[in-house]
């Protein structure tokens, strides 16, 4: 068994970390204006041109089995999927808001159309839940609210109650966990305590666990939940660390104890994480690959995000980028599932990433940059049983301390240096896996 042991959490996160990739739907009304899903803050719309997108909401094409048929093929093991993203509004058929997907002319219930779907596919589920609501009448004005810059906004915030609407998330989050059976994570956005107004705008206060009422919140969905993975967002720890479009480098580390934490990136195929038509920094197939890799190097999970058209389906590069997880992983998901960083002993050789089966009994290296005929590694002598490539099971010799090559004679040898002996021509593989099997 690999020796890593991370801090101990609420939830259980034992299937999580053997999973290690899951989707990311970001759907809503922003979804119609396709200019990001901050476009009400961004753009300072108005409740009364916002609305527009809300009368006109109808995601016909909508079909969250080919969702998860998109997502299975990719190779992710579960989802999460946005019930209410800051806007405010719900995808679910909440009682205590009118604003919501069964009120427009879609009038369905598309998280119970999520959910079902999902779990038919032999996928887990998970429900993002928005601590920020740009339209819940309670939620107070503050720097990051689209009515921050109106001349009248401190007159508009007067009467609003924070714990009303702190009460409001309790409610809908208790509905989401009553009504949609066994959900393996809750995913709450965001804190932000410490981004204040200043001059005539200091009345404008940031959020975090406070406002949030945020140990009432995770009471109330550990008592109706226990087992569920619930992220620190809302200024509590719990069970996961969530970097976002960032990817870490290191294995992250509790900022106090220096323990191993239960971590997920969180990334986009593009840059924005809702519909955005005209957004063009996708990822290049490489890069996905990678990303995902470098991030179970580490320890860590990839949450990679889509974000479906206005009209419900997921456009031709969303499909692509999904499809490029998808003719990998066929072949090379053993290295990803129930996989974890490679032991010290074993040296990372350059352009190269390692992961290590949790029973320690395998050790898969990535190649970044494929070498011409041999590849060096440090730590695996008199270790290795048998190498392969992972995509097609053929068999990679090998040698130790010295290259078998009648050029090589001067040399030195090194007792600690394994050599494999590679194809000159690089496999039809964006990124080629060996797979060594350990003594």
């Amino acid at each position: 068994m690999t020796s890593y042991v991370t801090r101990k959490t609420p939830g259980d996160t034992a299937w999580f970390t053997h999973d290690r990739f899951g989707m990311f739907i970001h759907f809503g009304l922003y979804a119609l204006p396709a200019r990001h899903e901050w476009i009400k803050n961004r753009e300072r719309i108005s409740e009364e041109k916002y609305d527009l997108y809300f009368k006109h909401f109808n995601p016909d094409l909508l079909d969250p089995k080919d969702w998860a048929r998109q997502a299975k093929a990719a190779g992710m093991k579960y989802a999460v999927l946005t019930t209410k993203h800051h806007e405010g509004f719900c995808l679910f058929d909440s009682k205590y808001t009118d604003y919501k997907s069964t009120n427009t002319p879609c009038g369905r219930d598309l998280v119970r159309e999520y959910v079902d779907a999902f779990r038919e596919a032999g996928l887990r589920v998970g429900f993002y839940y928005s601590l920020i609501d740009w339209h819940h009448p309670d939620f107070p004005i503050d720097m990051q609210h689209p009515r921050r810059d109106d001349p009248d906004a401190f007159e508009q915030n007067q009467g609003r109650d924070m714990k009303k609407y702190a009460q409001y998330m309790r409610d809908q989050v208790t509905e989401l966990l009553t009504n949609y059976g066994k959900i393996d994570i809750l995913w709450f956005d965001f804190s932000y305590s410490n981004y204040n107004g200043t001059g005539d705008k200091a009345w404008m206060k940031g959020k975090g666990k406070d406002d949030w009422e945020a140990e009432k919140l995770i009471a109330t969905a550990r008592s109706l939940q226990p087992d569920i993975i619930i992220d620190n967002r809302t200024e509590i720890e719990q069970d996961l660390w969530t970097p976002e479009q960032y990817q870490p480098t290191q294995w992250m580390t509790h900022p106090e104890t220096g323990e191993l934490v239960t971590w997920e990136a969180c990334q986009t195929f593009s840059g924005s994480w809702g519909y955005y038509r005209d957004e063009m920094t996708w990822k290049s197939p490489e890069m996905l690959i990678r990303m995902l890799v470098n991030t179970v190097s580490l320890g860590g999970n990839l949450l990679m995000n889509v974000g479906p058209t206005a009209r419900g389906y997921l456009d031709y590069r969303a499909e692509a980028a999904l499809a490029v997880y998808a003719d990998w992983m066929k072949y090379n998901s053993r290295s990803i599932y129930g996989c974890t960083m490679a032991e010290p002993e074993f040296e990372t050789p350059a352009d190269c990433r390692l992961t290590q089966s949790e029973d320690g009994k395998r050790i898969y290296v990535h190649l970044f940059a494929y070498p011409f005929a041999h590849l060096k590694l440090k730590g695996f002598a008199g270790k290795i049983k048998y190498a392969q490539f992972l995509h097609d099971g053929s068999e990679v010799l090998f040698t130790e301390g010295k290259i078998d090559h009648f050029s090589a004679g001067k040399e030195k040898e090194e007792a600690d240096t394994t050599i494999l002996y590679l194809p000159d021509v690089k496999p039809h593989c964006l990124v080629p896996v060996i797979e060594i099997f350990l003594k």
